[in-house]
């Protein structure tokens, strides 16, 4: 039987025919030896650059990935600084509507007292000023002297509706009664049909209706500092 080539004993090995012919023509014919050497290291070369680039794209990721994570950071503090700027807005609103809504319940109370007195031909104030209570008895021991009084400046009133809700909102202990029902004519819910009927403030105990000349008097003046609790029953226009 004759001898293998070399060509032959390399595609025996499994090597294919190109790269052996190949690596046997760059070898100069030098024997299997050197064209399987040459191969080898074709091979080991090869299996470097693929590590390498794979190393290369590893790194790629990595850099893509932090700088999302950086782009993502950026826009999440974007979107946090965008919040608190509306919630900074909305208080600013908040506030605005309220000093404006104050500023309505001002002017509604002067114009009040303007119709008042010119329906009734006089000036609101020129009402009678309440009796004065008549002195208690004096303590029968001189030693002993009476608590002091406390004065508060703000109340807190809370507004019972027919529809079983209610409203609570802190006025000043100096301001007018008629304050507190326009108040209520203003933040009470709509009436069914879409009208608003006049409403009457009462007290919770003991039971008492306000009249119109209480509108005019002093929430202090009234008994409803610190704190009160009215009710409001519907008032039948005359």
């Amino acid at each position: 039987m004759a001898e293998l080539t070399a060509l032959e004993s390399l595609i025996e090995m499994g090597f294919p025919r190109g790269r052996a012919e190949k690596a046997l023509a760059l070898t100069g014919n030098q024997g299997i030896e050197a064209a399987m050497d040459w191969m080898l290291e074709l091979v080991a070369q090869k299996q470097r650059e693929r590590e390498e680039r794979e190393e290369r794209e590893a790194l790629e990721r990595e850099r893509q990935r932090r700088r999302q994570g950086q782009e993502l950071s950026a826009a999440r503090q974007r979107l946090q600084e965008d919040e608190m700027r509306r919630a900074a807005e909305e208080r600013r609103r908040e506030k605005a509507e309220e000093l404006a809504a104050r500023q309505r319940v001002r002017e509604k109370i002067e114009r009040d007292k303007a119709e008042r007195a010119k329906k009734y031909g006089g000036s609101v104030g020129s009402q009678p000023p309440p009796a004065a209570p008549e002195p208690g008895p004096v303590p029968s021991s001189p030693s002993q002297e009476p608590p002091t009084k406390r004065e508060y400046d703000q109340c807190r009133i809370q507004v019972r509706l027919p529809d079983g809700t209610s409203l609570t909102q802190t006025f000043r202990a100096r301001e007018q009664l008629a304050a507190v029902r326009l108040y209520v004519e203003l933040h009470r819910g709509e009436e069914p049909g879409g009208g608003q009927d006049p409403v009457q403030l009462l007290s919770g105990f003991p039971r008492r209706a306000f009249s119109e000349a209480d509108m005019e008097r002093p929430l202090q003046e009234l008994g409803l500092v610190p704190s009160a609790v009215l009710i409001v029953a519907k008032k039948c226009p005359s």
